[in-house]
C-alpha cells in the first residue's frame, strides 16, 4: 500500500491522547462470556466496550508521555510521512476511508457525520465506558469515535498469528469505520441485544463491517482526496489484499477459540468464523458495492 508522497494529511480527523492521564481506569471485562474467552473475544475487533461489560475502576495514571513521542499533528504532514511512520499511516487511512464514505454518502444523498479516531495508550475513557488496550480497536456509538491502541497491531501478529503488514492495519481501521456507517444507517442497534452465536445479530453486524471494509478497499485507489483532487492511496497490491484477508481470518471466532481454549464453541461467537470474515471482506472488495453487504438477509 502506497500513499501519494505529496498529499497533505488531515490530522484533525485523529485525536492523539497517547501518554495522557486517563481518569477512571481499571476497566474490567465481563458480561455473558466469562474468563479467558471474554478476553480473547474482546481483543477481536469489538464494537464498543460496553457490550463486553466494561466498567470504570479507580483513578490510575496512564504511562507518562515519552519526550520522543511526537503527536500526529506535528509528525504527520504528508503522504511521505504515512509511507514511513505507523501512526501517520493510520492518519492517512482514516483520511481515505472517510473521504470514501463522505463521497459515497453524497452520491446516495444521505448525510455523513465525521468520526474521529482516538489514538490512546493502555486505557481510555469513552462515552461507552472506560476501556483498556485489551479490548482491542473499537467503535463507540455513544460518542461516534473509533478508538485504537497501536500496540494492537503487534498483538495481531504475535498473539493471533496474522502476517501483519500496512494493509492489515488498514483493514482494522476500515472495519471500525464500517461500524460507524452502520451507526449512521441505524443498523448498529441490531447487535445490541447481547445474544451470541453463529447466526446472531452480533455476528451479522461484524461481517457487514468486514464487507464495508472491503468496499472501501475496492475504491481506495480511485477515491479522490478532497484537498488535492487526487487519490491519497496510489497503489494497492494483491499482496496487500492477502494481508487483509489473513488479518480477517486471524480474528475469526473459531481461530481464536481454538488457539486460546482448545475447542470451538459456535454458540458463543460474536464476530464470525475465519472463513466468514474472509468471505465477506472479499465480497466487498470484489464488488465495491455496499448494497452487496446485507448480511442480515
Amino acid at each position: 500500500m502506497q500513499f501519494d508522497d505529496n498529499a497533505r494529511l488531515d490530522t484533525t480527523e485523529v485525536q492523539d491522547v497517547r501518554g495522557s492521564r486517563i481518569p477512571g481506569g481499571g476497566a474490567t471485562i465481563g458480561g455473558g462470556i466469562a474468563g479467558l474467552v471474554a478476553l480473547v473475544v474482546g481483543l477481536a475487533l469489538g464494537i464498543s466496550p460496553d457490550q463486553l461489560g466494561l466498567s470504570s475502576g479507580g483513578d490510575e495514571p496512564a504511562p507518562a508521555a515519552s519526550s520522543s513521542l511526537a503527536r500526529v499533528e506535528q509528525a504527520c504532514r504528508t503522504g511521505q510521512d504515512a509511507n514511513t511512520k505507523d501512526d501517520c499511516r493510520i492518519v492517512a487511512v482514516v483520511n481515505s476511508v472517510q473521504d470514501y464514505w463522505r463521497q459515497e454518502s453524497a452520491r446516495r444523498q444521505v448525510a455523513y457525520t465525521e468520526a474521529p479516531t482516538v489514538l490512546f495508550s493502555r486505557r481510555v475513557s469513552t462515552a461507552c465506558g472506560t476501556a483498556t488496550s485489551e479490548v482491542g480497536p473499537f467503535y463507540c456509538p455513544g460518542d461516534g469515535k473509533v478508538y485504537l491502541d497501536l500496540n494492537f497491531f503487534d498483538e495481531l501478529r504475535t498473539k493471533f498469528g496474522a502476517s501483519g503488514g500496512p494493509f492489515a492495519q488498514a483493514y482494522v481501521v476500515a472495519h471500525e469505520y464500517g461500524h460507524h456507517v452502520q451507526d449512521l444507517e441505524g443498523t448498529l442497534d441490531k447487535s445490541q441485544n447481547g445474544l451470541t452465536g453463529a447466526d446472531s445479530a452480533s455476528v451479522k453486524t461484524e461481517l457487514q463491517a468486514d464487507c464495508y471494509a472491503g468496499v472501501w478497499a475496492h475504491n481506495a485507489t480511485t477515491v479522490k482526496d478532497e484537498s488535492t483532487g487526487r487519490p491519497l492511496i496510489t497503489s494497492l497490491t494483491d499482496a496487500d489484499i492477502r494481508d487483509g484477508l489473513d488479518a480477517a481470518a486471524a480474528v475469526g471466532d473459531d481461530r481464536i477459540q481454538e488457539k486460546f481454549q482448545g475447542r470451538v464453541t459456535p454458540d458463543t461467537w460474536t464476530h464470525g468464523s475465519a472463513e466468514q470474515r474472509q468471505e465477506w471482506f472479499d465480497r466487498g472488495y470484489r464488488t465495491g458495492d455496499m448494497t452487496r453487504c446485507d448480511t442480515f438477509r
